[in-house]
């Protein structure tokens, strides 16, 4: 229990605190108990970590910087979510329907992930390493 003396305009108070149990401690002012409610303390704001960016890689990259920028209305999304194994297309390439654009893995298994439609390849959204979640913009073709 801890003690302390207070004088407020005079007058000594006496203030002993006891055991603090669900925000509610017990209070001793001047021999008289107290309960007294405490305010709920907020929990400190956690970071958000990322994983499979290298900090210094994402600070000098500029092409992470404009892929954040690219309409991803027509982009090909990841199906599941995994790790990007391989890039097969580069931006500017021309590409089929159907063609490998992308090696995902997930659960130990290689995935292609395929164009769904002919076009040119306008953005990667994705590097090699980096971990996705289902339906995270993967290639934007148009």
């Amino acid at each position: 229990m801890n003690k302390y003396k207070y004088v407020i305009d005079g007058k000594e108070y006496v203030v002993e605190i006891g055991g603090i149990e669900n925000n509610v401690a017990d209070v001793k002012v001047n021999g008289e108990d107290f309960k007294v409610e405490m305010e709920q303390q907020e929990e400190p704001e956690k970071k958000k970590v990322v994983l499979g960016t290298p900090k210094a890689e994402a600070a000098n990259d500029d092409e992470s910087a404009t892929a954040k920028n690219v309409n991803t209305a027509n982009a090909i999304k990841a199906p599941l979510p995994g790790v990007i194994t391989e890039i097969k297309i580069a931006v500017g390439d021309e590409v089929a329907a159907g063609d490998t654009v992308v090696v995902l893995e997930a659960m130990k298994m290689a995935n292609n992930i395929e164009a769904e439609k002919a076009g040119k390849v306008t953005a990667i959204c994705v590097k090699q390493g980096e971990s996705v979640m289902e339906d995270t913009p993967l290639v934007v073709v148009e």
